[in-house]
């Protein structure tokens, strides 16, 4: 009975081994409608372009972007597609431009020269819905989470809210809602790089600044450019 017993145990073992063995070499089927890169998170440094005579920057101006994209393949490889998304940036410029309020209660914008005018902070900052647009290729698969992109395209950008500050021998002044950054912004954009590391550009189509009331008698059609990281996840 005892060695009964053990022959079926025996039995039942090799048995399951050869179960667990044919599994193992069955190869894995890959998912056709695997998707890549849908939510991303990006920094960036943040530059004036086009600046009249005597505007300037100093400090770090720094940008921070989240957001979805809807990747959508255009291949059988899913190498290549297409992809729309959505997000939202917070994005700070230092500069020495002073955004202030006449006796009337309109915004003025002022050049500071810092031998004349001390000062601590002077920036303006912008809060968009973005609206991205890509054309995208890389080398992944399903299985395959390190790889090589390039996706570039189109941003387009809605400033919900904005604001300014100043602080140094004129006192703090603080303003929101800044009448003459422009609404709607919109700029080239591309990311390319391998793996979690991605440098990203942005260049922007259009003035970050619409007409101004100056009393520095100035005008500008400054512009704006980004470089930074991004970085995707599924």
């Amino acid at each position: 009975m005892k060695h009964i017993f053990l022959f079926l145990v025996g039995m039942l073992w090799f048995q399951q081994s050869m179960a667990q063995k044919e599994q193992d070499t069955v190869p894995k089927i890959e998912d056709p409608r695997y998707l890549e890169d849908q939510f991303y998170a990006a920094i960036t440094y943040n530059i004036l372009g086009k600046k009249p005579n005597g505007l300037s920057q100093s400090g770090f101006s720094s940008g921070f972007h989240l957001g979805y994209i809807r990747d959508i393949p255009l291949n059988k490889k899913r190498n290549f597609g297409f992809g729309v998304g959505l997000g939202v940036s917070a994005d700070s410029y230092n500069n020495n431009l002073l955004i202030t309020k006449d006796a009337n209660g309109n915004f003025d914008y002022i050049l500071l020269d810092e031998e004349d005018i001390e000062y601590t902070k002077n920036k303006f900052t912008t809060y968009t819905v973005n609206l991205p647009i890509q054309i995208r290729w890389r080398t992944s698969t399903q299985s395959e989470y390190k790889f090589w992109r390039i996706y570039a395209g189109l941003n387009i950008e809605y400033v919900f809210a904005s604001s300014s500050k100043y602080k140094g021998e004129l006192g703090t002044i603080k303003n929101n809602n800044i009448k003459s950054i422009s609404d709607f912004q919109y700029g080239l954009t591309i990311s390319a790089g391998y793996n979690t590391w991605n440098i990203y550009f942005y260049y922007g189509l259009n003035p970050i600044l619409g007409d101004i009331n100056s009393s520095s008698n100035f005008s500008t059609d400054m512009n704006v450019l980004k470089v930074g990281l991004i970085f995707y996840l599924l």
